[in-house]
C-alpha cells in the first residue's frame, strides 16, 4: 500500500494477472506432474500460409486427475522444479 503525502491518496500496486492456456493432456506417467501440448495457428511472415505450432508445458496436477487426451486449462505460476512452473486450474473435456 501507497500513501501520498500531498492529496493523501492511497493507491494499492495491482498485481498482473498471470497467463492461461488450454491445452491437450500429452502424456501422465509421473506422478503430480503432467505435459500438455497447446496448438496455435499462426500466419508465416513473408509467405502468408497458416502454420500449426506446437508448444509443450510441464504442468503440476496435484490430485493426479487428468488422463490423456483430456482437454484442460493451465495457469503459470512460481517455479515448482526446474521445468514446471505452471499448475493445472480445471479439466474442461474428459475422455469418452
Amino acid at each position: 500500500m501507497i500513501i501520498n503525502q500531498e492529496s493523501s491518496i492511497i493507491t494499492i500496486p495491482r498485481r498482473n494477472s498471470r497467463k492461461q492456456r488450454i491445452g491437450i493432456v500429452v502424456s501422465n506417467k509421473m506422478n503430480k506432474t503432467i505435459i500438455v501440448s497447446e496448438t496455435k495457428k499462426v500466419k508465416h511472415k513473408y509467405y502468408g500460409k497458416s502454420i500449426l505450432k506446437k508448444k509443450k508445458y510441464m504442468v503440476h496436477d496435484e490430485e493426479n486427475i487428468s488422463k490423456n487426451g483430456d482437454k484442460v486449462k493451465i495457469m503459470e505460476i512460481k517455479p515448482i522444479s526446474k521445468n514446471k512452473c505452471w499448475r493445472l486450474i480445471s479439466v474442461l473435456g474428459k475422455i469418452g
